[in-house]
């Protein structure tokens, strides 16, 4: 429970509930396509596990800041699609990235692809595995739409919302693509980086949960414009912090490889700012070193670079501004009361947070 009241353990619970209950009935209708469908359906169950579920809860407490739900049930459905994009786009972007794990487990490539060679198929398993998370992300967000669409509440209800959602689909595989362009230059500046973080994770992962949710309580332009005072500029703090974790974060909690972020040659913006504020000589080994296979003695010493750089406390000290920011707008967003305070520490979590 938090100081607010709210449970948002138990909402966690509820949306798992939500998304189980989906799969399953997805499951009856994939059954007579056999084993196949059945391990593509688990592999679906396993990207759904866990999380924060800070885009469902974003989505939920963004209508409750406009208006109490008729239908709580229909709205935690409405939320739970959120999920689904948010694992479509985890699946596709493991795989982009080349990474080896997620959230503690293999990456969905990764595990098709040693399930092809234990079965000593024909072909080439990375193939597989490349195919098979491709297809498995393009279903995670088809499912996503679909869950929107029929979470229950009437389409004229749903409508403004789904309008919201195609917006967030495209930015997200928009700003998925400039990523994938910035890593092939091997070069970012500040502003490129931000504009990645901005379009390929901020927006969808708060601002427009927000107004997904409060689209299906009846907003407008206007309070839609006032909720991204608020989340636009947390969305950015939030994955700034996810940057920093992606360098510094502690494994056993990140479920990612140490300094994953540098093996797979993330051009971040903290990774931009380091280039700017090292000497000649740490910039030069920090810039040819991302992207290559990297033992722990390296890690150690390009965590160094960033923090000698002062990459990592202007980081640090960008989080809080943005957070302050979002914070100052809420407050004067005039928007439900409990709502607001929920959302207060809804922010505070997801900027603080160490996984």
């Amino acid at each position: 429970m938090t100081s607010s009241g709210w449970d948002g353990s138990g909402f966690r619970d509820q949306v798992q509930a939500v998304l189980d209950d989906f799969l399953d009935e997805q499951a009856q209708r994939l059954a007579p396509l056999g084993p196949d469908a059945e391990r593509l359906l688990a592999e679906a169950r396993g990207s759904l596990g866990g999380g924060k579920r800070f885009r469902a809860a974003f989505g939920w407490w963004g209508h409750h800041a406009i208006a109490a739900p008729k239908d709580e049930k229909a709205l935690l459905r409405a939320c739970a699609a959120l999920e689904l994009l948010h694992a479509s786009a985890l699946v596709h972007d493991d795989l982009m990235d080349a990474s080896d794990t997620r959230r503690g487990r293999p990456a969905t490539h990764r595990g098709f692809a040693t399930a092809h060679r234990a079965d000593r198929w024909r072909g080439d398993p990375e193939q597989y595995g490349a195919a098979a998370a491709i297809l498995l992300g393009d279903l995670l967000l088809a499912w996503s739409d679909e869950l929107l669409r029929r979470c229950g509440l009437p389409l004229e209800q749903v409508a403004p919302a789904l309008a919201v959602f195609d917006r967030c689909r495209s930015e997200v595989i928009a700003g998925q693509f400039l990523d994938v362009s910035v890593q092939a230059r091997g070069r970012a500046d500040v502003e490129t980086a931000m504009t990645v973080l901005r379009y390929k994770s901020a927006k969808y992962s708060i601002e427009r949960p927000l107004h997904v949710g409060a689209a299906l309580a009846g907003a407008g332009p206007e309070t839609l414009a006032r909720l991204s005072a608020f989340g636009l500029p947390l969305g950015e703090a939030f994955q700034l912090r996810d940057d920093l974790l992606g360098v510094f974060g502690d494994p056993a909690t990140t479920g990612k490889p140490a300094g994953d972020d540098l093996v797979e040659g993330k051009r971040t913006v903290l990774v931009a700012l380091a280039l700017d504020g090292a000497s000649p000589a740490d910039a030069e080994l920090l810039d040819r070193s991302l992207g290559t296979r990297l033992g722990e003695s390296e890690i150690a010493v390009l965590r160094r670079i960033i923090v000698d750089s002062g990459a990592q406390a202007q980081v640090e000290a960008v989080i809080e501004q943005l957070a302050e920011m979002a914070v100052t707008s809420l407050r004067r967003g005039s928007f439900d009361p409990d709502a607001t305070g929920v959302l207060e520490e809804l922010a505070s979590a997801a900027t603080q947070r160490v996984v």
